[in-house]
């Protein structure tokens, strides 16, 4: 029997892994109809496990003995009931497969990042785009669609190729040329939408109703963030069985800052860590729609403005639940100038080794900006989500700051 329901984070209402996967829901069934087109998504579903069971395998000794870069590590912590009978799913993670292990690296006194620009598509998207592949190929799917400002669409399609997968993709009209090209190197059907990252992700919904492609977008398939959870899990692990005091995260759609408290507080159900990290959510000044309605409580459509393509959305879909996540670790929102963030990119590559693209180096720009109130005995992790050589043109730029 599988060790783990849905519960919708909107209503409340809960749901067995069987009347979701069977019908193929993404959404809470009582809430979807209020969705509307580029809107936050109401009706997203929260996965949870039996924890009491769990605590019995999942010990503190056991997060001591694991290597970090391997999401099926946590096999009964993540929504998959056939693992590991399934020979595909086996074969698309073996070691030379998954993220890359060595994630963590020290920067400076209490300060750490965990660098996910080497991971199989060079961004932190392949442990989502791990656990989606894995449901679709449980489900029996023959193709999976996404909409994708570009990482998301890129580690989905490296991902389709491994297994033989057919990777459908939406992209916006500005998506940065080596991120197109990662991905249709890799395969993929690419869609490029005349329109905004907005425009494309209602597109690949209604196209993958109409087709029944598997969905992977970022908080309208569940699994993205039960698979994002796992830098929680490698940050623990790293840390010698220890949280930190506050995390930095790029924030766009609201996906990975979710799944980083989901993380974190499967920690805190399974006994543990006794406190969920500060959550501090870092967005461009251009695109900052979590951090205005954490402030205001008001949701306002915006166009977006910013270099960080990655972090660039008019209406970031898990909205909600990423503004819950920040209020309860007791975090907040800092948002940065696109000439904070090319300044931190230059000074991550050019003082400790890190090319990544602006989207991290919006992190790094953020916990800059706030480094002086930051307590010297606190324990602080940035995410560097993806690598600078997904976006060459502003990598050009930063060197010109």
């Amino acid at each position: 029997m599988p060790m783990y329901m849905y519960k919708c984070f909107t209503c409340g209402a809960e749901f067995s892994s069987k009347q979701i996967e069977e019908k193929e829901l993404y959404l809470c069934p009582n809430c979807v109809s209020t969705d509307k087109k580029s809107t936050p998504l109401r009706g997203c579903l929260q996965i949870y496990y039996d924890y009491d069971k769990l605590k019995e395998i999942y010990t503190k000794k056991f997060f001591q003995m694991v290597f970090p870069g391997n999401i099926f590590n946590f096999i009964r912590l993540l929504p998959l009931e056939r693992f590991p009978q399934n020979d595909l799913v086996k074969r698309i993670i073996l070691p030379q497969n998954s993220l890359y292990n060595i994630h963590y690296n020290k920067i400076m006194e209490h300060v750490f990042v965990l660098d996910e620009t080497h991971n199989p598509t060079y961004s932190y998207k392949d442990r989502a785009s791990l656990l989606v592949l894995a449901k679709a190929i449980e489900l029996r799917k023959d193709t999976i669609c996404t909409a994708s400002t570009g990482n998301a669409a890129s580690s989905m399609s490296g991902l389709c190729a491994m297994a033989d997968i057919i990777s459908k993709v939406y992209v916006p009209k500005n998506i940065p040329d080596e991120k197109l090209l990662q991905m249709k190197m890799f395969g993929a059907d690419v869609v490029k939408v005349d329109g905004t990252y907005d425009d494309a992700y209602d597109i690949s919904i209604e196209k993958s109703k109409k087709y029944g492609w598997y969905n992977r977008n970022t908080a309208y398939n569940p699994l993205t963030t039960e698979g994002k959870k796992s830098g929680a899990f490698d940050i623990f692990i790293q840390l010698g069985g220890n949280p930190p005091n506050k995390v930095f995260v790029p924030t766009g759609d609201g996906g990975i800052i979710s799944g980083i408290f989901k993380g974190f507080y499967d920690l805190l159900q399974l006994g543990l860590i006794e406190n969920i990290p500060q959550l501090i959510a870092v967005q461009s000044e251009g695109s900052c729609g979590i951090i205005d309605y954490l402030e205001n409580g008001t949701f306002m459509y915006k166009e977006s403005t910013t270099i960080a393509d990655s972090i660039s959305v008019n209406a970031p879909r898990n909205l909600y639940m990423a503004v819950d996540s920040i209020k309860k670790s007791e975090g907040f929102g800092i948002r940065v100038s696109d000439k904070e963030i090319l300044k931190a990119e230059k000074y991550l590559a050019q003082r400790h080794g890190y090319f990544v693209e602006p989207s991290a180096a919006a992190a790094w720009a953020g916990f800059e900006k706030c480094s002086e109130n930051i307590p010297r005995d606190e324990t602080v992790v940035i995410l560097l989500t993806g690598s600078g050589m997904k976006d060459m043109k502003n990598a050009s730029r930063a060197l010109q700051e």
